[in-house]
């Protein structure tokens, strides 16, 4: 990410910010911490947390951790390929695919990973803890699961067409 013109082709989201208080013999420590998102609208997605004494620091780390955790996203036709329930702690996260036209239908939490990402078609429901950290990693489990039927035929041994059952009709 040292390189200026790679830079402008991230998408920088910040989640959630938060101050947190440590209460100590000596007075209160007030920190903060940071949830950002890192994508480049092409399937390449990367969440970052990042804790820190000023706000500006926080948001640094979170950014540089968030580079450093990218992960590839199948995405078919601007949409996911199938369905996918993430889960982690107490949240929940249903991620369906959509027709085109239907948009991002997520929450903030969730909708700034799936523009991050590039994807612009999905419905997404987030059910259970509504915690930004634990909804994010909900969601980066679910992604994370996603395959194609390329990769599901790789994993089998066989063709694309052997999978799907194409050669079978073509050869009665």
């Amino acid at each position: 990410m040292n390189n200026p013109e790679t830079e402008d082709q991230f998408v920088e989201k910040i989640v959630a910010t938060n101050r947190v208080t440590k209460v100590t013999k000596g007075g209160k420590n007030f920190s903060f911490s940071a949830i950002v998102v890192i994508g480049d609208r092409q399937g390449n997605v990367g969440v970052g947390k990042g804790k820190a004494i000023e706000i500006v620091d926080a948001i640094r780390k979170a950014k540089e951790r968030a580079s450093k955790t990218m992960f590839r996203i199948p995405i078919i036709n601007g949409t996911i390929p199938h369905e996918m329930l993430g889960r982690f702690g107490a949240s929940k996260v249903l991620m369906r695919p959509a027709s085109p036209g239907t948009g991002v239908i997520a929450g903030g939490t969730t909708r700034a990973i799936f523009e991050a990402a590039g994807i612009e078609n999905i419905l997404c429901k987030s059910m259970g803890s509504n915690t930004p950290t634990n909804v994010v990693k909900a969601t980066v489990i679910g992604l994370k699961k996603l395959r194609t039927i390329n990769d599901i035929a790789k994993l089998r041994n066989k063709t694309f067409a052997e999978l799907t059952g194409t050669e079978a009709k073509d050869e009665n």
